[in-house]
C-alpha cells in the first residue's frame, strides 16, 4: 500500500515542487491538473480560499492516484478533517499551528506548516510536521535556509514558498533548500491549461538543470 509519506518521499526525490493552485475551481481541476502532472509534478495543493476547494481536491485525488493531493491555507484542525474526508493527503499552512499539525499527523497526512524562525521550526517539528515551508520567502534569503539547516535535525526538508521562479531557484538550492512551493508563476485564475503546461515544463527543466551532475 502506498502511503501519503511514500508519495511525498518519492516526489522529493524526483521533483520536489509543490504546485499551489490558488483560485482553482472544480470545473478546471482536471485540465489544469493534467497540465501539471503530465510534465512531472506530483505535489498538488489547492488552497482552501479557492472556490469549492474540497471538490477540486476530490476530483484530482481520483484522477491522479500517483500524486500527493491536498490543501493549502489550512488554519484550523477542523479543516484538516474536512480535507481528509475529501480524500486529501497533504496539509499545507501559511503559519505554525500545533493543533493543525497534530491533527494531520493523527490522520496520517503529510503536513508542511509555514515557519520563519527557529522557534517556529522546532515547534512545528515537535508537533509532528513532515517538513517545513519557509514562508514568505521574500522575507528570508538563502542564507536563512543555510542557517536553519545548520541547527535543524539532519534531513529536515525546508521548502521556500513565495516569489519562486525558474530563474531564482539556484541560490536557494545551493543553500540546502529541499524543494519549493510554486504559486502564481505556475497557475493563477484565468490562465489557460496550455499556458500552465508551458510554465510547468519550464519549472521541470529548471529543476533538472539544478540537479544535473
Amino acid at each position: 500500500m502506498t502511503t501519503p509519506f511514500d508519495k511525498f518521499n518519492a516526489a522529493m526525490q524526483a521533483l520536489p515542487l509543490v504546485a499551489i493552485l490558488r483560485g482553482l475551481s472544480p470545473a478546471e481541476a482536471t485540465d489544469v491538473g493534467d497540465a501539471i502532472v503530465e510534465p512531472g509534478f506530483r505535489l498538488l495543493e489547492v488552497p482552501l480560499n479557492s472556490p469549492q476547494p474540497l471538490g477540486s481536491i476530490a476530483l484530482m485525488r481520483r484522477r491522479f492516484p500517483q500524486a500527493l493531493v491536498g490543501a493549502g491555507t489550512v488554519l484550523e484542525a477542523a479543516q484538516v478533517r474536512d480535507v481528509h474526508a475529501a480524500g486529501g493527503e497533504l496539509i499545507v499552512s501559511p503559519n505554525f499551528n500545533a493543533d493543525v499539525i497534530r491533527e494531520a499527523a493523527r490522520l496520517g497526512m503529510v503536513c508542511l506548516p509555514g515557519v520563519m524562525t527557529p522557534t517556529e521550526a522546532f515547534g512545528a517539528l515537535a508537533a509532528g510536521a513532515t517538513g517545513l515551508k519557509l514562508f514568505p520567502a521574500e522575507l528570508a534569503s538563502p542564507a536563512v535556509v543555510k542557517a536553519l539547516l545548520a541547527v535543524l535535525p539532519a534531513g529536515t526538508p525546508v521548502m521556500p514558498v513565495g516569489g519562486i521562479a525558474p530563474d531564482n531557484m539556484g541560490a536557494w538550492r545551493a543553500a540546502g533548500a529541499a524543494g519549493f512551493g510554486i504559486g502564481s508563476s505556475l497557475y493563477k485564475p484565468g490562465k489557460s491549461a496550455a499556458a500552465v503546461r508551458e510554465d510547468a515544463q519550464r519549472f521541470v527543466a529548471a529543476w533538472a538543470g539544478l540537479t544535473r551532475v
